[in-house]
């Protein structure tokens, strides 16, 4: 059997945040249609403490893309973990990770997209297709929009001096 092939791509960002703050924002996908207008809603299915199956609906443009994941929460590290479970993206893990900077954290969004089950998506031009024109855009707002609002909220969060 011949080994799956892996589109991989990843976005950073440096947030003057501290890690917590952002953690709290990205991990809470029931949210994320309130302050992340490019997603169109967010429905969780099952829900324990430290993971969740959620159908999320987002907009490239005037695409509407559409895809069920399991959420992985891991506090600890801290990581959140996402694997498509249904949608065009299925078999694609994501990972969010949270690395400390001097002014704040830096926070990466790994994609690793594997061979689809839809022939048509198994090419390497699907795949570079479905990375390029849909998972780089809407990682690209999402990053841009929690950084706004992490930084708002660690900015509203220091004392006078600080500011």
């Amino acid at each position: 059997m011949a080994a799956a092939r892996v589109s991989h791509a990843d976005q950073s960002v440096d947030m003057a945040a501290p890690a917590a703050t952002i953690y709290a924002l990205a991990q809470d996908v029931a949210s994320w249609p309130r302050f992340l207008p490019h997603y169109r809603y967010v429905r969780v299915l099952q829900e324990t403490p430290d993971e969740r199956i959620a159908v999320m609906g987002a907009r490239r443009s005037w695409i509407p893309v559409r895809w069920t994941a399991r959420e992985r929460l891991h506090p600890a590290i801290p990581r959140i973990e996402f694997i498509h479970l249904s949608g065009w993206t299925v078999g694609m893990e994501v990972a969010w990770t949270f690395a400390p900077t001097p002014g704040g954290t830096r926070v990466t969004i790994e994609h690793d997209l594997r061979t689809l089950r839809r022939p048509v998506s198994r090419t390497r031009l699907a795949r570079a297709i479905i990375a390029r024109f849909f998972i780089r855009p809407i990682a690209t707002r999402t990053l841009a929009r929690m950084k706004a609002l992490a930084e708002q909220l660690a900015s509203n969060t220091k004392e006078p001096h600080e500011q």
